[in-house]
C-alpha cells in the first residue's frame, strides 16, 4: 500500500480527477483542462522542476536542517492558507452579526457558520484578491484588484433560496461607498445633499469633501436577514402584517416590534434582564414614564402582567418618507404599509411606465448593467424606446426579524440572485459585548442551528 501511495502515477491520477471533478465539471468550465497538463508535470514528467532546479532545493532541505525546518513551516502556512481560500470560497464562510436587526432570532455578537454549499458557491467575479479578506486589508488599502472581472456564475447547490430561509448576502446599495461614512449608505447622503442644494450643487460638494469608490459585487459588505418574499410573490405590508401574495404571513418566532410601554414607576434592571432587552436598545423618559423598547409577543406579555406597566402599545409608521424604497414620492409607503410589490423573476417581462420605472430602475441600470434614460415620456433603454423590458436574474425580497430596526428592503430593495452567499448553518460562538469574559461567553447558543 506504501508503494502505491509512493507511485507518481497513482498520485497524478488522484488529484487530476479530483481538480476534474471540482474546477471542470462542477464549475462547468472547460478552461480548467489546461491545468491538467500542469498536474501531469508536477508529479510525471517534473520538467518543470528540473527548469527551475528544484533538485538542488530539495537537496538543500535534506542536509540543511534550519533550511529543512524553515521550509517546512513555509510549506504548511502556504497549504493551510490555500485550503482555507477553498473552503472560504466553495464551502462555508464565517459570519458575525454586528447588530440588531434580526434580534432575536440572531443576536449581536453571534458567529455564525455560512454555508454556501447550500445555494451554490459563486466563481469569484473578482479573482485577483488577497486570500480569507473581503474588500480591505488590516492597514487599510483594498485586498483584491478589478484588472481581471469574472461575468456571474454560481455552481450548483443543493436547493434555491426559499421564503422564510435567513440569508447572507452583499449588500446591494454597497455598489457606491463613503470610506469616511461607510455606516451610512451612499445613496441615503445623496439624497441629503441633494435635497439641500440641489442635484448637480450636491454631487459636487460630496465629490469635494469626502473619499468615495465603488465596489464589485463580491467585495460589498455582507447583510443578513430573512427572505420573505421569492420571484414571482406580490409583497405588501399592512399594518405591520406582512402579506404574501394577498395571504397574512405566519408570525415569526421571536419577532420584535418597536413598542411604547407607559408605566406608573421606572422597571427595575433585573426586570429588563428577565425580559430579554439588549440595554442600547432601551429608552426611557421619565417625565412621561414612558419606554421605547423592542419586543416579541411573548415579551409583550410579560410586561402586560407587571402591576406598574399600565399600557403596552406598538408603534406604527403612517408618515412616509423618502428613505423608504423606492425612495420616490409619488410611492406613499412607510416601513408598517408597504406595496403591493411585485418581485422580479429571471424571464419574466414587465410593461414599463413612467410610473412604474422607479420600482425597476435600479435593477435595469445597476444590476444588469444597461443604458436607461427618461427622454420626456420615452424610456430609452441602451439607445431605444422601450415598453417592456425582460429580467436576466431573479430577485428576492429580505426583512430583518426585528422590523422597527432593520435597515432592509423596505429602504434599498430588490435583491439579485448574484448577490446571495450562503445561508446560516449554526452558531459556533456567541458572545455578549455587555459582558466580560468568561461570563460574556452565551453557551446556551453554540452550535444552535437556525431557519
Amino acid at each position: 500500500m506504501k508503494r502505491l501511495f509512493k507511485n507518481k502515477w497513482f498520485k497524478f491520477s488522484v488529484v487530476a480527477i479530483i481538480y476534474t471533478l471540482w474546477f471542470v465539471v462542477w464549475s462547468e468550465n472547460l478552461w480548467f483542462l489546461l491545468g491538467l497538463p500542469l498536474i501531469f508535470d508536477l508529479y510525471v514528467t517534473k520538467f518543470l522542476a528540473r527548469l527551475v532546479k528544484w533538485e538542488k532545493h530539495e537537496e538543500r532541505k535534506r542536509t540543511n536542517k534550519t533550511y529543512r525546518e524553515v521550509f517546512s513551516w513555509v510549506d504548511a502556512i502556504v497549504f493551510a492558507l490555500a485550503f482555507a481560500w477553498l473552503i472560504n470560497i466553495y464551502v462555508f464562510q464565517m459570519y458575525t452579526i454586528p447588530t440588531s436587526s434580526m434580534e432575536k432570532t440572531l443576536l449581536v455578537g453571534d458567529y455564525l457558520y455560512v454555508s454556501k454549499a447550500t445555494y451554490g458557491p459563486r466563481v469569484p467575479q473578482t479573482p485577483l484578491s488577497l486570500p480569507l479578506m473581503h474588500h480591505t486589508t488590516p492597514w487599510g488599502t483594498k485586498s483584491y484588484s478589478e484588472a481581471i472581472k469574472l461575468p456571474y456564475k454560481r455552481l450548483a447547490g443543493l436547493r434555491g433560496v426559499e421564503r422564510g430561509d435567513i440569508v447572507v448576502f452583499n449588500f446591494p446599495a454597497g455598489d457606491t461607498v463613503i470610506l469616511e461614512r461607510q455606516n451610512e449608505t451612499y445613496y441615503d447622503i445623496v439624497r441629503q445633499y441633494t435635497s439641500a442644494y440641489g442635484e448637480k450643487r450636491g454631487r459636487e460638494l460630496l465629490a469635494k469633501q469626502y473619499h468615495i469608490t465603488s465596489r464589485p459585487v463580491d467585495k460589498r459588505e455582507h447583510y443578513v436577514k430573512r427572505c420573505v418574499a421569492v420571484p414571482n410573490d406580490t409583497l405588501s405590508v399592512e399594518h405591520g402584517v406582512l402579506k404574501i401574495n394577498g395571504v397574512a404571513q405566519d408570525y415569526i418566532d421571536n419577532q420584535q416590534y418597536i413598542y411604547f410601554v407607559k408605566t406608573t414607576s421606572p422597571l427595575s434592571q433585573k426586570s429588563l434582564e428577565r425580559l430579554g432587552v439588549a440595554p442600547d436598545d432601551v429608552h426611557y423618559s421619565a417625565s412621561t414614564g414612558t419606554y421605547v423598547m423592542p419586543l416579541t409577543e411573548g415579551m409583550v406579555e410579560s410586561l402586560r402582567a407587571m402591576k406598574n406597566v399600565e399600557s403596552v402599545v406598538r408603534n406604527e409608521s403612517t408618515e412616509p418618507y423618502l428613505a423608504i424604497f423606492p425612495n420616490n414620492t409619488a410611492y406613499a409607503w412607510t416601513e408598517d404599509n408597504f406595496g403591493p410589490l411585485w418581485v422580479p423573476a429571471k424571464g419574466a417581462t414587465v410593461a414599463l411606465t413612467k410610473e412604474n420605472l422607479p420600482l425597476y430602475e435600479r435593477i435595469i441600470k445597476n444590476y444588469e448593467g444597461n443604458d436607461l434614460v427618461v427622454d420626456g415620456e420615452r424610456i430609452l433603454i441602451n439607445g431605444e424606446e422601450s415598453k417592456e423590458y425582460t429580467f436576466k436574474m431573479d430577485y428576492y425580497f429580505m426583512m430583518g426579524d426585528n422590523r422597527h430596526m432593520s435597515a432592509d428592503s423596505r429602504y434599498w430593495g430588490f435583491v439579485p440572485e448574484d448577490h446571495i452567499v450562503g445561508t446560516p448553518s449554526f452558531v459556533w460562538l456567541s458572545l455578549d459585548k455587555h459582558k466580560s469574559l468568561p461570563s460574556n461567553i452565551r453557551w446556551n447558543r453554540m452550535f444552535k442551528a437556525h431557519k
